[in-house]
């Protein structure tokens, strides 16, 4: 990390900043230090969708590590004042043939993405949104390994709309819809109570 840290360069971004654009070239990978990047596409009619959003520690623009002079199918944006670190492609794949285990974190991480992007892909397939939302809050339940929870949700009701193909008008109504229901409990800070995941299951059924 020191070797790394020698040859990485910061970037300050303030909230609302684009980190890259689609269409753009680009040779560097880029590490989150501070903040939060959203990650997001546009359609040929201007409609936009969410991909992820990324955290302190996690990381984008891998596939320049790999192909030289890639370019951007996404769009990255500051969603608050972010501190990112810039590896060029040169400098990288040295530290890679010097560390190979970098490289199988690389592939862990791109692996994990493709599984997240498939599962994204199936739960916008679902017609029904709150059919949706539901497989949404699975999957968050999925990730802390217990049966019955409390999760945070990892977005905004405004991202998870854009994330699920829908408006943040309804994933509002339909969390209400579920709360008057007995399904879920709505708590502060972006916290949702699952009393009994059986129950929800047999809901999205």
């Amino acid at each position: 990390m020191a070797k790394i840290a020698e040859s990485a360069e910061t970037l300050e971004l303030q909230k609302g900043e684009m980190l890259f654009r689609a269409g753009e070239k680009d040779d560097t990978l880029y590490i989150i230090n501070t903040g939060k990047i959203r990650i997001f596409r546009l359609s040929d009619s201007g409609k936009e969708q969410l991909v992820r959003i990324l955290d302190p520690g996690d990381f984008t623009g891998e596939l320049a590590v790999f192909q030289p002079g890639e370019v951007h199918d996404n769009y990255a944006e500051a969603l608050q004042k972010s501190s990112v670190c810039l590896i060029k492609q040169k400098d990288l794949q040295a530290y890679l043939l010097e560390y190979p285990q970098i490289s199988v974190k690389i592939l862990a991480e791109m692996t994990k993405r493709l599984k997240d992007s498939e599962k994204q892909t199936a739960q916008v397939a679902i017609e029904n949104v709150e059919s949706r939302i539901i497989s949404f809050l699975i999957n968050c339940v999925e990730k802390n390994g217990a049966n019955h929870t409390t999760i945070t949700l990892p977005m905004s009701k405004k991202d998870l709309a854009s994330y699920l193909g829908t408006t943040p008008e309804t994933i509002s109504r339909k969390f209400t819809i579920l709360e008057k229901q007995g399904l879920i409990e709505q708590l502060p800070k972006k916290k949702i109570k699952i009393p009994d995941l059986d129950q929800l299951l047999l809901h999205a059924d």
